[in-house]
């Protein structure tokens, strides 16, 4: 008898070529739809309905209907907490692809991840509130500290509103490109959201490419010191 939940569907949903590239286009946490993914995996439209709706029993992706068109989104951070981990495996196996989109160089400075700051930036953050104490191992993992609730206070973050989300709290994440731990759950999702209210940097159209400004870097090494 074997043991443990059963893989072999799931992974076979996220192995087909097409469905990657719809989990991936996913990934900057904005909500698509079904004509969008088919650009984005170059298949028919009737094709990218039977993946979506695989993807959607399978509990991979949500969808919400608005109107007359139906938008998809990744279920939850644990998806694409997967999601990022696979990134992570097949870069580190050398499973690349053969021709890098031009963006490739601004996604390794720095992208989104779901709802939080990946890439070199991303775990600079993570690396330097971690200096700073802000964060003690768990049980679970990491735990914000007292001095760190205070730290991120400072730049208007109220953790304890986060606290009482429904999703985890805080968690890292192995990042792809860095092969490093950068900041996930609420908190890592709600820096993010207040480095571009701030403005400190802003999403470039509809890539996960996220763009801070010379003064926004500065602020954020700043804040970080």
């Amino acid at each position: 008898m074997k043991d443990g939940p059963d893989i072999v569907k799931i992974a076979a949903l996220v192995g087909d070529h097409a469905r990657a590239d719809v989990l991936t286009a996913l990934m900057g946490g904005r909500a698509l739809t079904a004509t969008e993914l088919a650009a984005t995996a170059n298949v028919t439209k009737q094709t990218i309905s039977s993946h979506l709706a695989k993807l959607v029993d399978a509990g991979l992706l949500t969808v919400e209907s608005q109107g007359r068109h139906r938008y998809f989104r990744l279920a939850d951070d644990d998806v694409a907490h997967l999601l990022e981990s696979l990134m992570g495996v097949a870069s580190r196996a050398g499973s690349v692809r053969l021709r890098s989109s031009p963006r490739e160089p601004a996604m390794r400075r720095a992208r989104v991840c779901y709802d939080h700051l990946a890439g070199e930036l991303g775990v600079l953050v993570y690396d330097r509130l971690r200096a700073r104490q802000a964060f003690a191992l768990g049980d679970d993992g990491i735990e914000l500290t007292a001095g760190g609730a205070v730290l991120l206070g400072e730049l208007g973050i109220d953790t304890t509103a986060l606290r009482a989300q429904r999703r985890v709290f805080c968690r890292t994440c192995l990042d792809w490109s860095e092969r490093r731990h950068h900041l996930a759950g609420a908190l890592g999702a709600s820096l993010l959201a207040r480095m571009l209210e701030l403005g400190w940097a802003a999403r470039d159209g509809k890539s996960r490419v996220v763009r801070f400004s010379a003064a926004g870097e500065s602020a954020l090494r700043d804040y970080l010191a």
